[in-house]
C-alpha cells in the first residue's frame, strides 16, 4: 500500500482570490481547476495547496477567544529575510496581524482571513 502527503486544501469563500493570493506570495502555478476548487502545483514537487469553495465559511480570528471562529491550521511560510518577505506579502494582499509573539516570526493574515507565518532561520 502507497500513502502519499500531496496537498493541503483551505476552504475559502472565493478559492480562486485565494489561490491567486498564494500563487503570487509562492511564485507557484496553477496545476488544476474546477468549479470552486483550485490546485497550486509545487515547483519543487513537495506538498501542493488547493483551495476549495465554503461559501458559508466565516474567517478565523486570531488570536481567538472564546466564541470567536477560530484556525484550524496555519502555514508556515520560511523567508530569508522577514523584511522583505513581509513586504513582499503585503504586497500581495496580506495584511499583518496585530499581535505578533515572535521578533523571528511575522503573523500575516491572508485575504479570507487565514493567519500564516513568516520565519526566518535563527
Amino acid at each position: 500500500m502507497i500513502l502519499e502527503f500531496t496537498t493541503v486544501t483551505i476552504g475559502a469563500t472565493d478559492p480562486v482570490r485565494l489561490a491567486d493570493f498564494y500563487a503570487a506570495l509562492l511564485n507557484w502555478e496553477v496545476g488544476h481547476t474546477e468549479p470552486g476548487y483550485v490546485i497550486l502545483n509545487n515547483p519543487s514537487g513537495g506538498v501542493g495547496l488547493a483551495f476549495q469553495a465554503e461559501p458559508d465559511q466565516p474567517a478565523p480570528v486570531w488570536p481567538a477567544r472564546t466564541g470567536d471562529p477560530h484556525m484550524q491550521m496555519h502555514l508556515d511560510i520560511r523567508v530569508d529575510d522577514l523584511t522583505d518577505g513581509l513586504s513582499h506579502a503585503l504586497h500581495c494582499g496580506a495584511t499583518m496581524a496585530s499581535y505578533q509573539p515572535q521578533s523571528d516570526v511575522r503573523v500575516c493574515i491572508d485575504p479570507a482571513g487565514h493567519p500564516f507565518c513568516l520565519w526566518v532561520e535563527p
